[in-house]
């Protein structure tokens, strides 16, 4: 019996020798039948007549059918198909989601760490196109993804739903990805994982256009020249970015280090062309030598830099898109933010690590109400960042956040705005966060010591709410943010889809558990912690203390919410919120409130405090209250009332519901309404074992109009006359067995053969509905169900 153990460590590596020994000889192969593999081989083009386009043939194919999955960080095998560029680059073996990272891997960003297929294969990434002699032949028997697609083509998905155990759709997931030397034993073990993985091949015509496109070299064409609109537009931009005093450069610096992450476009013109604002050595009317470093206040280590505008080249994709408009308006207005206050610049901050880290360290200088309003005119961008950024992806790192909650804002014409400038000037080193450990970080002992930084900074901030806000009538509705009057980012609603978020305008569906106020020092620390500096490439140190610090503030915002309730209801919802979370955080909540000790001057009326506060909020913000997704504009009666007979669902009949569906009502030109299921959490204040803390009694379901999440998790389509139906066994769901009869008569699954035909008209219609706002939606976690 004790052989065992090490006769299998020897099969192992007997195994592993053999696989080996198998690609080393199907590598020496190929080189004595197509010649060494080399990145310059493919400067020499394939002769004959080229009749494929890449940008019109070639890439609506890629869109719609690969794209879905390969793109972006998250892309399998890192081979991100959204470029051109990027099939050039390759695949690599190493995954860039690694939760248990000991050390930082070097960064391999598209576009940015390295420029050609040399430097990429570099880095340990290996070609999919053909880097051998350049022929017809061995254009195709020399090319990893002609292999894969043909793969598909011979074994085609099973005609079984959902399909077999073999196919694993996990997020976290084993990747297999085999160098072409290792394709053909690849095939042999797994002949059903061709692609485009576990979905219906390409049709025939999309088959033979990239196969042909492969065949003919896979080369791209010039892209179309920016138009003199979009010229002159940049110029003017560049220019105002680049200003030579002291307070331009600041100013330019902070607008950076925000807008790193958007999709910059000119919103008078027509179509739309997107831009990332970078850093370049080089400056305006030359071309962009691009400053990489990992975080946008890393030291840029050149004496002078400029600020540019390069086109966004990739796919935009629903996940990542994040526009944001410039237009005259928006120029004035960071004229009347930044430029036109009354302070001096004597010297610009440093970008040394623990100062670059810490924004009210390094902005000190800028006043604090023009930061402020700066984040909330586009809360919803300031927030999508974090939600849309590298760091949203896993349940551990989502479940920092509770599934549906409702966001409101302080407001910054309060009259505590000026003491609060001198506070958080006090506070600066207290505000120090995770981030300063840059992306190599021990968790333990950086955990403690930024724990304690927080619980300094909430007591100081906790005898500044003591000393100036002195009366019961000083917390009133007046703290919160109106939006003006007329800017409907004043209210935001977050969902959290297990492992993926999204974030939208308004005040969508039911009154929530939880809701939070946030003010500027919390916006700038999400920010900073989870958008500016997180490295996804980070350590487990980094990434872990960055999750555990954001609990600090998730519940900072809550406790500021809560604060607006009568003493004796704050305590008691608290409880609620955080059942079985244990005594540290059950008391941390009755400190704060008890260290506050201030009555509310808002006056109650009934004895549910909460959904009566939540009521007066609504009316406050009424005017701004954006309503897209409100289903009673969708359709004639019989929809709507349907509609709202699924919206008010709740218990164990919707925990069978995956997190995000997409239903789609009627024929050629059906109506679109997003599911999504809200799942009922004793609390969410644990890294780990959160399935011990469902309530699936508890689960809610929120219906909207239209097209809601980046990841649908599932399809369905009715008819009219057959919604009453759907709905009614979405009502009796009870067994997995319910669900798998709702999917067969409703759903379209991912092995469905016109899966390809709704997906199109899905896209289309997202597309359509938010020309700007729009991109493909990702296909990584669809369900097999």
């Amino acid at each position: 019996m004790t052989d065992r153990p090490y006769a299998r460590i020897v099969f192992i590596l007997l195994l592993t020798i053999i696989v080996g020994g198998c690609a080393l000889y199907a590598g020496m192969q190929l080189e004595q039948q197509f010649g060494p593999s080399s990145p310059q081989n493919r400067l020499t083009k394939t002769t004959g007549v080229t009749t494929v386009s890449y940008r019109q043939d070639v890439k609506p194919i890629l869109e719609a059918r690969c794209i879905v999955c390969h793109g972006c960080y998250d892309a399998p095998c890192q081979l991100n198909l959204s470029a051109h560029e990027g099939i050039e680059r390759g695949a690599n073996k190493e995954l860039i989601y690694n939760p248990g990272r000991l050390l930082a891997m070097e960064p391999t960003r598209l576009f940015v760490d390295a420029h050609s297929p040399s430097e990429w294969r570099e880095k340990q990434f290996f070609p999919v196109l053909n880097e051998r002699v350049q022929t017809k032949e061995a254009n195709l028997q020399a090319s990893l993804m002609a292999k894969m697609l043909l793969l598909k083509r011979q074994h085609p998905l099973p005609a079984v739903s959902p399909l077999p155990p073999s196919f694993d759709f996990g997020i976290e997931r084993p990747q297999y990805c085999p160098t072409l030397p290792e394709f053909d034993a690849f095939a042999r073990d797994n002949p059903l994982w061709g692609m485009p993985f576990g979905l219906p091949g390409l049709g025939d015509e999309e088959h033979a256009t990239l196969m042909k496109w492969l065949e003919e070299g896979a080369d791209d064409e010039a892209p179309a020249p920016v138009t003199a609109g979009v010229l002159s537009n940049i110029s003017e931009w560049e220019t105002f970015l680049n200003g030579q005093t002291p307070k331009e450069q600041l100013m330019s610096r902070y607008l950076y280090e925000h807008l790193f992450l958007a999709h910059l476009y000119f919103d008078d013109l027509t179509p739309k062309q997107f831009f990332r604002l970078v850093r370049s050595t080089t400056p305006p009317g030359e071309a962009i030598d691009l400053i990489a470093t990992r975080r946008p206040y890393d030291d840029p280590k050149v004496d002078r830099f400029f600020y540019r505008f390069e086109p966004v080249r990739t796919t935009i994709l629903a996940k990542t898109h994040m526009p944001y408009a410039l237009n005259p308006d928006r120029m004035s207005r960071y004229r009347t933010l930044f430029l036109e206050p009354a302070y001096g610049v004597p010297t610009l901050p440093s970008y040394d690590p623990e100062t670059s880290a810490n924004p009210f360290e390094t902005f000190k200088l800028i006043p604090v109400k023009s930061r402020y309003q700066f984040l909330l005119d586009e809360a919803q961008f300031t927030l999508m960042n974090f939600i849309k950024g590298p760091v949203c992806r896993g349940q551990v790192a989502l479940n920092v956040i509770n599934e549906r909650f409702w966001i409101v804002f302080s407001n910054p014409n309060s009259t505590t705005i000026a003491q609060g400038a001198q506070f958080l000037e006090k506070e600066a080193k207290n505000l120090q966060m995770p981030i300063v450990e840059q992306s190599n970080a021990t968790p333990l002992g950086t955990w403690l010591k930024y724990s304690q930084l927080e619980k300094k900074y909430v007591a100081g901030k906790i005898k500044f709410i003591q000393q100036h806000v002195s009366t019961p009538e000083a917390i009133s509705l007046d703290l919160l943010w109106d939006g003006d009057g007329q800017n409907d980012n004043a209210a935001l609603t977050v969902f959290r889809h297990l492992d993926n978020a999204t974030v939208v305008k308004g005040f969508v569906g039911e009154e929530p558990k939880t809701m939070v106020l946030l003010g500027y020092p919390l916006l700038e620390r999400i920010h900073y912690l989870l958008v500016a500096g997180y490295d996804v490439y980070g350590n487990i140190g980094h990434q872990l203390n960055s999750r555990l610090y954001m609990d600090f503030l998730r519940m900072e915002g809550e406790l500021d919410f809560l604060t607006l309730l009568p003493e004796r209801t704050r305590t008691q919802e608290w409880k609620y919120w955080y059942r079985d979370a244990g005594d540290k955080v059950e008391d941390f909540g009755a400190v704060y409130f008890n260290s506050i000790n201030r009555q509310t001057g808002i006056q109650y009326r009934t004895a549910d405090h909460k959904l009566e506060l939540i009521g007066m909020v609504r009316e406050r913000l009424a005017p701004v209250l954006h309503r897209p997704y409100a289903i009673e504009n969708s359709g004639n009666d019989h929809v709507r009332q349907q509609l709202e007979k699924l919206s008010h669902l709740q218990g164990t009949a919707v925990s069978w519901l995956p997190q995000n569906a997409i239903l789609s009502i009627g024929g050629s030109h059906a109506q679109v309404v997003t599911l999504i299921h809200d799942n009922g959490m004793s609390n969410v204040s644990h890294l780990l074992f959160e399935q011990e803390r469902r309530l699936p009694e508890e689960d809610t379901l929120t219906v909207v109009r239209g097209f809601l999440g980046a990841y649908p998790n599932a399809f369905y389509q009715v008819d009219e006359s057959t919604l009453e139906e759907f709905v009614s066994a979405v009502e009796h769901l009870g067994s997995e067995e319910d669900y798998q009869a709702l999917l067969n008569r409703f759903g379209v699954r991912r092995s469905d053969p016109d899966f390809w035909k709704h997906s199109d008209a899905i896209q289309a219609a997202y597309k359509n509905e938010s020309p700007v706002e729009a991109g493909l939606l990702d296909y990584s976690r669809l369900e097999n169900r």
